[in-house]
């Protein structure tokens, strides 16, 4: 058996982490061991091996927040040993095996993609909850965001189509235009200065009530000047490593409004039902085949330093899964 751990943080994520040997213990009566089936590299992960994520677990660590796994054992009663389930959030899930309490083990149909599936907890309600959340949309309205060939990205662009919304996707290579097209989107645009000018173009006197930004810094600036009087804006995330910059002209003449959100304060807020409900709609729209992401790579636990590398390289059109 193989576990990702880490006990130290810097600058290079895949210096920091290396697969290391253990034996699993004896199972209490509540407890299951799941072999890992698939967990995905999602960019919080490598922000928490750099030390660069807002919240930092304590150290030694074992790496992943999310995925899917097998039951192979039991130490008591639980879901049936074949089962595939959903592994806990942020249980350290890039291991071979993983020892679990069976209460916090949630089955998904064994016949559904199971690497789709392990992609399901942190990128598609984070994009889900963006879109329903901050702004009444209706059928036909236009949705702008950046980053939009990220992992959120694609989900969001996927789910606003389930919606009858319409996007403009913003990425910052014209190599990635057309996997973001592949996924759906209506409009792919480089970003520029010239943002703005080019939205209006595209949008007429239907200019975007909501905008979605993962970037931070000037990229903030810019798809905030896209939006509609009295428009939204959402960040998630600072991939320039800048804190979010908003012109006096956005804030006071548009009177546009600056919102973060952040998944994990969602998971302490919400009520057990309204999370079922959230996953309960991602897991019928998979299983439907109307949610999914494309893959770059896979590598198995021992290839974790590779994994986390190419996952921090970027410029990919996919995700990295390190798999069982």
């Amino acid at each position: 058996m193989l576990k990702a751990q880490y006990t130290e943080r810097g600058p290079i994520p895949q210096n920091s982490i290396t697969a290391v040997e253990f034996d699993a213990p004896a199972l209490a009566e509540d407890e299951a061991l799941v072999e890992l089936i698939a967990s995905p590299i999602n960019p919080s992960d490598v922000l928490t091996l750099t030390g660069e994520y807002g919240i930092l677990p304590p150290l030694p660590a074992i790496g992943g927040n999310e995925g899917v796994g097998k039951i192979v054992k039991l130490g008591g009663k639980g879901p049936a040993v074949g089962q595939h389930v959903m592994l806990p959030v942020g249980v350290g899930t890039w291991s071979t095996h993983i020892v679990c309490k069976t209460a916090q083990l949630i089955p998904v149909p064994n016949e559904a993609d199971p690497k789709q599936l392990a992609m399901m907890s942190i990128n598609p309600p984070t994009a889900l909850l963006m879109l329903e959340q901050f702004v009444d949309l209706d059928a036909g309205d236009w949705v702008i965001q950046n980053a939009a060939n990220s992992g959120v990205g694609s989900y969001l662009v996927q789910l606003a189509k389930i919606k009858g919304l319409k996007t403009i996707n913003i990425v910052r290579r014209e190599s990635a235009i057309e996997g973001v097209k592949a996924q759906g989107g209506d409009v792919v645009l480089v970003d520029g200065p010239g943002l703005a000018k080019e939205v209006a173009k595209i949008t007429g006197d239907k200019l975007p009530k909501l905008a979605i930004d993962a970037i931070g810094g000037a990229a903030t600036d810019r798809i905030g000047a896209c939006l509609a009087v009295g428009g939204t804006l959402v960040n998630y995330g600072l991939m320039s490593g800048e804190p979010c910059h908003l012109s006096a002209k956005s804030l006071v003449f548009s009177d546009v409004t600056l919102k973060g959100f952040w998944l994990a304060r969602w998971f302490r807020t919400a009520t057990p039902e309204q999370q079922m409900a959230v996953f309960g709609k991602i897991t019928k729209y998979i299983i439907e085949g109307k949610l999914h992401t494309p893959i770059h790579a896979e590598y198995p636990v021992s290839e974790i330093k590779q994994a986390v590398a190419a996952a921090a390289e970027g410029g990919r059109d996919g995700k990295i899964l390190v798999v069982g």
